[in-house]
C-alpha cells in the first residue's frame, strides 16, 4: 500500500478509529501489530517470515545479554545477531551483485566464470528494519538500553506501519518508552499532523509523481537533449527525489503522530545548505546519524589522526551508496559526495579562509546538481555521458526538448523551500479557530486534488 492511494487512506481510518476506540495500552498496540503485519503482508505475505524471524532473534538476544556478564559470551551473542541481519540483507539485496562483479574481475584476470546468481525478490523495506533491530541489539550490548521485556512492545517496534518500508530509521531508545505509556489524544499535535501529511501528499503525487515521466523519459535518450535541458533535467530529478523520500517522511510522522507517537524528522530544509558536509546533516538524517553512531565512531572518528579519519569517510560514504543499492552506480554515488565531504574537512584542518556564505550556497548547489544524476542513472556510462552533456552542450542537434516552463517549477519550489525554512505556514495555522482552519484544509484539498498524478507511484526508497 502507497501512502497517496485510496487503498491507504481507507485502511489507515480503520486503524484510527479502533485504535482510539480500545480502552487500554495492550489492545491498542496488538492492534497496532496486526495493522502493521497487514499492511507489511499487503507487499507480499511470504516476507513475513522474515520480518518477524529477525524480531523474535533479536529480541532474544535482547535478553540473553542482560542476563549476561561474560564479555566473550556478550560478544558471541552480539555476533550472532549481526551475523543473522546482515547476512539475510546481504543474501537478498546484494549476493547477485557480489557474484556478478567478482565474475567480472575475474575475467579481467582472463579466467572465465560463470556467475549462479540467485534472482531473489527484494523484501521491501529490509534496509531500514535490519538497521533499526541491529541498532537496538547493539545499543543493548553497549548497556546504553534496557532490553524490553514486552515482545508485543518490541515487534511494534520492529514492524510499525509508518515507518517500516521508507524510514525514519527508528531508534529504539526514542520509540520502546513511548509504548510503555497509554497513548492520549492530548499527546496529539492534531493540526501540526493534518498539514504535514497534507505537505507529504502534495510533495509526492503532485510534484514528485508529475516530475517522473520527464525526468524518466530524459535518461532513457541522454543524447538527444541538449545541454541546457541537461542541467534542468537534474535540478527536475533532485526535486523529484526530494518530494518523493521527504513526502514519505512527512507522511510517516504525521501518521504515528495522528496516533500519539513521536518519530523524529529525516530531512532539514537541506536545499538551504552551504557545503555538502552541512547538506548531510539535514538530508536522510536517520541513515546518516545511524552510520555515524554505529559505524564512524566506533571506527574511530576523526580521534585517530588525519589518515584513520580519512579511512573511516570513506568507508562510510563507500557504505552509504552500498546502502541504497546493490550496483556500482549506488557506490559511485556515495563516493561522489564522500570526496566533496572529505575536501571540506581537509579545508578545515587547514584552517582554510571562510567561504562567503553566498559562494557557498552556490558551490553546494552545482556540486549537487552534477552528482545527483548519477542516481538514477541505469549505468556508469549513462551517467558519464549525462554528466558530460551538461558541460559540453549535449547533443549537436537535439532530437528533443523538455518544457522550459519547467524552470517555473524549479523556481516555485525553491520559493516554497526558503518560505517554509523560515517556518511562515505554522504561525499562520496556530491563529485560526477551529472552523476557520477546517475550511482553510477543505479549501486546500479543493486546490490539490486536480493536480494529483494520474497515476499512483511507487516511492523511490521501497526498492531500498
Amino acid at each position: 500500500m502507497i501512502f497517496t492511494e485510496v487503498r491507504f487512506l481507507l485502511f489507515y481510518a480503520m486503524c484510527f478509529v479502533v485504535y482510539w476506540s480500545l480502552r487500554g495500552n495492550m489492545p491498542r498496540k496488538a492492534w497496532l501489530l496486526v495493522c502493521s503485519y497487514v499492511f507489511y503482508a499487503a507487499w507480499d505475505w511470504r516476507f513475513l517470515f522474515l520480518l518477524f524471524g529477525a524480531t523474535l532473534m533479536d529480541y532474544f538476544v535482547g535478553l540473553g545479554l542482560a542476563r549476561l556478564e561474560d564479555p566473550r559470551k556478550r560478544r558471541g551473542l552480539l555476533v550472532l545477531s549481526l551475523v543473522g541481519n546482515l547476512g539475510t540483507l546481504c543474501l537478498f539485496k546484494y549476493y547477485d551483485f557480489f557474484v556478478v562483479s567478482g565474475a567480472g574481475l575475474l575475467q579481467q584476470l582472463g579466467l572465465h566464470v560463470e556467475p549462479r546468481t540467485l534472482g531473489l525478490v527484494l523484501p521491501v523495506g529490509i534496509s531500514f528494519y535490519t538497521f533499526q533491530t541491529m541498532s537496538y541489539v547493539i545499543d543493548v550490548y553497549r548497556r546504553a538500553l534496557v532490553p524490553v521485556r514486552s515482545f508485543f512492545d518490541f515487534a511494534l517496534f520492529v514492524s510499525f506501519f509508518t515507518h517500516l518500508v521508507a524510514g525514519p530509521i527508528v531508534r529504539a531508545i526514542d520509540l520502546l518508552p513511548q509504548f510503555r505509556r497509554k497513548r492520549t489524544w492530548k499527546d496529539v499535535n492534531v493540526r501540526g499532523c493534518l498539514i504535514l501529511f497534507l505537505v507529504g501528499y502534495v510533495k509526492k503525487a503532485c510534484i514528485s509523481d508529475n516530475i517522473a515521466p520527464t525526468v524518466d523519459a530524459l535518461l532513457v535518450n541522454v543524447g538527444a537533449y541538449d545541454g541546457l535541458d541537461l542541467w534542468l533535467g537534474s535540478l527536475l530529478f533532485l526535486v523529484r527525489l526530494y518530494c518523493d523520500f521527504s513526502g514519505y517522511s512527512d507522511m510517516a510522522i504525521a501518521t504515528a503522530g495522528l496516533l500519539g507517537y513521536e518519530l523524529l524528522i529525516n530531512f532539514d530544509f537541506p536545499f538551504v545548505s552551504r557545503s555538502m558536509t552541512e547538506f548531510w546533516r539535514r538530508w536522510h538524517i536517520s541513515l546518516v546519524a545511524w552510520l555515524r553512531d554505529y559505524l564512524y565512531r566506533p571506527l574511530g572518528g576523526n580521534r585517530k589522526g588525519p589518515w584513520r579519519t580519512t579511512l573511516n569517510l570513506w568507508l562510510v560514504y563507500f557504505l552509504t551508496g552500498l546502502w541504497h543499492g546493490a550496483s556500482w552506480v549506488y557506490v559511485t554515488w556515495g563516493l561522489y559526495f564522500g570526496l566533496f565531504v572529505f575536501l571540506e574537512h581537509a579545508l578545515r584542518r587547514k584552517s582554510a579562509p571562510r567561504i562567503p556564505p553566498v559562494i557557498g550556497h552556490l558551490y553546494f548547489l552545482l556540486v549537487l546538481t552534477v552528482g545527483c544524476i548519477i542516481f538514477p542513472a541505469a549505468n556508469l556510462t549513462v551517467a558519464t555521458d549525462y554528466i558530460r552533456g551538461m558541460f559540453t552542450g549535449g547533443a549537436v542537434v537535439a532530437t528533443a526538448g523538455l518544457d522550459q516552463a519547467l524552470w517555473l517549477l524549479i523556481a516555485a519550489f525553491g520559493i516554497g523551500h526558503v518560505l517554509a525554512y523560515r517556518r511562515t505556514l505554522a504561525p499562520l495555522a496556530a491563529r485560526l479557530n477551529d472552523w476557520q482552519f477546517a475550511l482553510s484544509y477543505g479549501v486546500a484539498l479543493a486546490l490539490m486534488f486536480p493536480w494529483v498524478a494520474p497515476d499512483y507511484a511507487a516511492f523511490i526508497y521501497f526498492q531500498f
